[in-house]
């Protein structure tokens, strides 16, 4: 079975969540059988190379407006690929995705991840909505990557009947058993000193420093954590690790209010990652906005058996994270709430143990590579034997 995918960014020029979902899913069914090629668009010329295991091929990108890249040699690239292909799956959102279909007369099964509503650019939206609708009302299934998703998105109740949940997954075996020593030296770099009761400890938000991930608030509910714990160095640090266009003005903000405990460490490679995962003592989780649709940094921190405090928003941040069994979930933009959250667990220790314990047991049976791959690769066979059917 021959699968082509499709989405505006991947490997290795671009690292986010939909990104790393697409490279599981390539990875989890080429195990299972599937040839899978992956269409992208780059700022350089077009070219094609191999991705663990798979081809991914880059027409030229010619112009972006409003976060979406636009390439007229992508259309073109799009048939002759569609054409090899037994499976068409495509990436939402992404309006170029929606025209190009039409336009290079795509006739294969197709089937939509649905990765997100689109949230900033409102005005936009209403002349784009036509074009939506057509697109997610031709193709054959829609699948979400969570039933809470599934609920509270205005357009997939639009298409609740092609519409089925897959969620997301990560492969544990992907992820490098870090080094004691690299543990030990976030610990003492950024957690906790020996006065404290579990030195080295300190909170971790991993992802894209974006709009949507209320990075803002968190800094706010620090400045509310005001009391030292353990004297000015040990007030519930934290560990912001990712780049992004607002890592400036969170530098500043952080600088204003004073909170010399906030450690931006930039973009980390993989064994950084590991080790801040494993090394942090829960996962902060800000984001406010509903662009932030399942939150693939809090998977990866369950998957490390560590507690997760995130906002109810209505996506699947709460369908990982189950609030009172694998961790706290506050409302979105209440800095107050969030600081009552980060110190409920940062005063009980055996609660955020057995929270930690919950939240590996909830990864392993609903969020492993190897379910998501299954689901899919079922989906796909359904689609190729009785094309249009759910």
């Amino acid at each position: 079975m021959r699968v082509l995918h499709f989405y505006k960014t991947y490997y290795p020029d671009s690292w986010g969540g939909v990104e790393q979902a697409i490279r599981q899913l390539c990875v989890g069914t080429g195990r299972l059988g599937v040839e899978n090629t992956v269409l992208t668009l780059g700022r350089g010329g077009a070219s094609r190379i191999d991705v663990e295991g798979h081809v991914v091929h880059r027409a030229r990108q010619n112009i972006e407006i409003a976060s979406t890249g636009f390439s007229l040699g992508a259309i073109g690239k799009l048939a002759a690929l569609a054409r090899q292909a037994d499976i068409v799956h495509y990436h939402f959102p992404w309006p170029f995705m929606d025209l190009a279909h039409f336009l290079a007369r795509v006739d294969k099964p197709t089937v939509v991840s649905y990765h997100a509503d689109i949230v900033r650019q409102k005005r936009l939206l209403r002349l784009y909505a036509p074009l939506q609708h057509c697109f997610l009302g031709r193709v054959d299934a829609i699948v979400a990557a969570s039933p809470n998703y599934l609920a509270s998105s205005p357009v997939l109740r639009r298409f609740a009947g092609k519409t089925r949940v897959i969620g997301y997954g990560l492969d544990r075996a992907g992820y490098r058993t870090p080094p004691a020593a690299a543990v030990a030296r976030w610990r003492a770099r950024c957690g906790t000193p020996a006065g404290d009761p579990l030195p080295g400890r300190f909170f971790l938000f991993l992802g894209v420093l974006r709009y949507y991930k209320g990075l803002h608030v968190l800094l706010d509910a620090l400045a509310h954590l005001a009391t030292p714990v353990t004297g000015a160095a040990g007030r519930y640090p934290v560990v912001i690790a990712g780049a992004g266009p607002l890592e400036q003005a969170l530098r500043q903000h952080a600088a204003r209010l004073g909170l010399d405990h906030v450690h931006f460490v930039g973009a980390v490679d993989e064994d950084d990652k590991s080790a801040l995962l494993q090394a942090c003592y829960a996962m902060v989780f800000p984001s406010h906005l509903r662009a932030e649709a399942f939150g693939i940094s809090l998977l990866e921190a369950a998957m490390f058996g560590k507690p997760l405090i995130s906002c109810e928003i209505g996506t699947g941040t709460t369908y990982v994270n189950l609030d009172g069994q694998t961790g706290l979930a506050v409302p979105p933009d209440d800095p107050i709430a969030l600081a009552a959250a980060m110190r409920a667990l940062w005063d009980d220790p055996q609660r955020v143990a057995a929270m930690g314990r919950q939240a590996a047991v909830r990864y392993g049976a609903l969020f492993t590579a190897e379910r998501m791959a299954r689901d899919y690769h079922a989906l796909y066979r359904q689609l190729q034997q009785r094309p249009g059917a759910v």
